[in-house]
């Protein structure tokens, strides 16, 4: 059943400024730009979410640039904005390679990165990539700022800290050392919810996080020890199939998620191109 757009509230904020100030003296609200998943949930009745804060024509939150050291990517930068980022492309190119592979050109040219983020599906294309990256979120309401490592953002199934009167203005992701890799396996290569997602980056230290093979995305902690006390590429991957907690749902079984994302890791510390 199509849901109806009766009995339900769009507000416009002309500013950052205004937006937060709405979530604080109106909420709840439910912030909405990209609208990708969102329209989704109207469209089959199924969002039971009745008063928006329209953000997409925030400017505040766009931007792709260097501060202090740290690549900062405003939290409505579309996939587009990614993919076309020369300062993405040279600092996260694992961050331009998930945004290609996130449905189509209409919904790269909508999509935002903190849609997907506060989407909070484990299955999100680009969480794996923030994980391993060791991202900052930053949270901005009315009275100020903080910033939470991505690590610490979720707490649960679609759960994360962001508190009603927040917004998340931006990411900050620090340079990262080694070679990045990204790899999305599902029924396409891309317009497909993937069955497993990969992120990492291999220099000094290995980086693994996962998506689709828990409640949340994963950094695979246990396997980035073990091969840091020079584990063996087959003894890592047993590792990780006993770290990964997938289940078994419609997209696949958690047997073929724990071989898959074991078959992953190998090609992840594999040197060659």
């Amino acid at each position: 059943m199509q849901g109806s757009i009766l009995h339900r509230t769009l507000l416009q904020p002309r500013s950052l400024r205004e937006a937060l100030t709405m979530l604080r003296d109106e909420g709840p609200l439910t912030p909405m730009a990209g609208c990708t998943d969102l329209y989704v949930a109207l469209n089959f009745g199924t969002a039971a979410e009745t008063r928006f804060l329209n953000l997409w024509t925030l400017d505040a939150l766009r931007g792709i640039e260097m501060r202090g050291g740290l690549l900062s990517i405003g939290a409505l930068a579309t996939y587009s904005d990614i993919i076309r980022s020369p300062l993405v492309r040279r600092r996260l190119p694992m961050l331009a390679a998930a945004a290609r592979e996130v449905g189509g050109v209409q919904i790269q040219n909508r999509g935002t990165l903190g849609g997907n983020v506060a989407n909070a599906s484990p299955a999100g294309d680009t969480l794996p990539v923030l994980a391993a990256a060791e991202a900052i979120v930053v949270l901005q309401r009315a009275a100020g700022t903080r910033r939470v490592p991505f690590n610490a953002f979720y707490t649960g199934y679609r759960r994360t800290v962001r508190r009603s009167d927040e917004l998340i203005a931006r990411f900050e992701v620090p340079a990262v050392p080694g070679r990045q890799w990204f790899r999305k396996v599902g029924t396409r290569a891309a317009q497909a919810i993937s069955k497993v997602v990969i992120a990492g980056a291999v220099g000094k230290e290995v980086r693994i996080a996962l998506g689709s093979v828990a409640p949340t995305v994963v950094r695979a902690t246990r396997t980035e020890a073990a091969l840091s006390s020079g584990a063996s590429v087959a003894e890592a991957q047993r590792t990780l199939m006993e770290e990964i907690a997938p289940i078994d749902d419609i997209r696949s079984t958690a047997d073929y998620r724990r071989r898959v994302a074991a078959n992953l890791l190998a090609r992840l510390l594999d040197p060659r191109p």
